[in-house]
């Protein structure tokens, strides 16, 4: 049988199906469980750390990766009180680009959606409470970016290592020592929006 998605063919844009966005839901609750766990974060804690989730479908141009299982990005949302005035607090993204994870799991027969999109997650959502929690600073230097990285891949590796999933295993030998994340950073004034991509 011919791979849809081998690399010497064009580069196709596929999204998920409808099963397949249940399992997105699913990897999110599992991502968000552990890594509340981990970061021994309650439930009100973790409804602070603004982000959400969007796919292929709901993505701008300027969301879409060739080359990055996601791309986290980040805004600023307006939060009003019940004081005349206006507090902003960052919000961001994670922006599965469906084409590649699909195009990833035609190509490696061993992956499995399930487990792999726990792992994209978990890594984003650490590198979101890393964020919020002020570990480390969205725009910085490529040098900063290269170790922030390695920091991030360790911590989803430890969050993920004694969990038991079927096939999570295989991830994590997968991209274990492995750096599998590309930061990207656009401040620009009229947007305020910067990107991260793993």
């Amino acid at each position: 049988m011919r791979d849809l998605y081998a690399i010497h063919e064009p580069f196709k844009m596929v999204h998920f199906r409808r099963n397949e966005l249940i399992t997105v839901s699913d990897a999110l609750d599992i991502a968000e469980d552990a890594t509340g766990n981990f970061f021994k974060t309650s439930i009100g804690q973790s409804k602070r750390y603004g982000y959400d989730v969007k796919t292929l479908s709901s993505l701008n141009q300027r969301e879409i990766s060739s080359v990055a299982l996601a791309v986290l990005s980040k805004g600023i949302r307006v939060l009003k009180d019940f004081e005349p005035r206006t507090k902003t607090r960052d919000f961001y993204f994670i922006c599965l680009q469906d084409h590649l994870i699909l195009r990833a799991l035609r190509r490696d027969r061993d992956l499995a959606l399930l487990p792999f999109l726990v792992y994209i997650f978990t890594h984003e959502l650490v590198h979101i409470v890393r964020f919020c929690k002020f570990f480390q600073r969205f725009d910085v230097t490529d040098r900063e970016r290269a170790e922030e990285e390695e920091v991030v891949h360790s911590l989803t590796f430890d969050i993920l290592k004694k969990f038991s999933l079927a096939h999570l295993d295989y991830v994590l030998d997968s991209y274990q020592g492995h750096r599998i994340c590309q930061i990207r950073s656009d401040m620009k004034e009229e947007t305020r929006n910067a990107d991260l991509r793993i």
